[in-house]
């Protein structure tokens, strides 16, 4: 399965690209810094050390490459700096909403900076928020179209994973998209450094990952320009729910990437 690539305008530019990316050199050091230094003191919710490549962002964002010809409401969880934020509301429609979540205030305060003084996220005005705690304490009333995770799955417990996912299928509207991704490469990293614990924790986040992409997957495509490389799922809460128990494949081996 492959994810549609973003529509592109007559120039041949895909429309997020036409929103490049215009941080100063300083701000794009600054945000790699802040990255760094969250990855040391909350790796488990960061997991990562550098915000996500152009290209990744790009992947992320594809559901939203077409118009509706009606207003969407956009959540992305895990919103960091903003890069993926910049590419998503650069495809946002003349009534379309974008809410982010950040429960990391230092990245929170980034983000509430940038809602007031880039001009790419700026411009939508009120249509883009900012929800400065965790997905869990979202309204639970809340209903989306499309929903960009940017949450390290491979850092959590199982249980939480399935809980996030559950969640996330539960607040979008029927035929809604969800995407989310992680990092190719590092299976091979964990078996050699990882404890018998986190192998077989990360063998339970992989079980998890595979009942929820049997059940309700509609695409998957490797961004190879990534660093490192990622592989971007994207789910739909139209599938049938009850396929779910039905697809939950036999465990995978600690040494399998997502």
């Amino acid at each position: 399965m492959a994810l549609p690539s973003l529509r592109t305008s007559a120039s041949g530019t895909s429309a997020a690209g036409q929103t490049r990316d215009r941080r100063t050199p300083a701000r794009r050091l600054a945000d790699r810094r802040l990255f760094f230094a969250e990855t040391f003191r909350t790796f488990r919710t960061t997991g990562a050390v550098t915000p996500s490549g152009r290209r990744l962002a790009e992947a992320l964002a594809t559901p939203l490459a077409q118009p509706a010809g009606r207003p969407r409401a956009i959540l992305e969880v895990g919103a960091g700096t903003g890069a993926v934020s910049r590419i998503l509301a650069g495809l946002l429609g003349p009534e379309d909403t974008l809410d982010l979540v950040e429960s990391n205030p230092r990245f929170a305060r980034v983000l509430e900076a940038d809602l007031h003084s880039d001009p790419r996220l700026a411009r939508h005005g009120k249509r883009i928020g900012l929800i400065a705690k965790p997905v869990q304490e979202l309204d639970p009333g809340a209903r989306y179209d499309v929903i960009v995770s940017g949450l390290p799955f491979a850092n959590f417990h199982p249980g939480e994973v399935s809980d996030l996912l559950t969640r996330y299928l539960a607040v979008l509207n029927p035929g809604g998209q969800l995407t989310y991704f992680g990092y190719r490469g590092t299976a091979r990293f964990r078996a050699l450094v990882g404890s018998s614990r986190s192998l077989a924790r990360h063998g339970g986040v992989a079980h998890v990952l595979d009942s929820f992409q049997q059940a309700h997957a509609t695409g998957c495509r490797t961004v190879w320009a990534n660093v490192p490389p990622a592989r971007v799922w994207s789910l739909s809460a139209g599938h049938d729910d009850d396929r779910l128990e039905a697809a939950i494949p036999p465990p995978r081996s600690p040494g399998h990437d997502f």
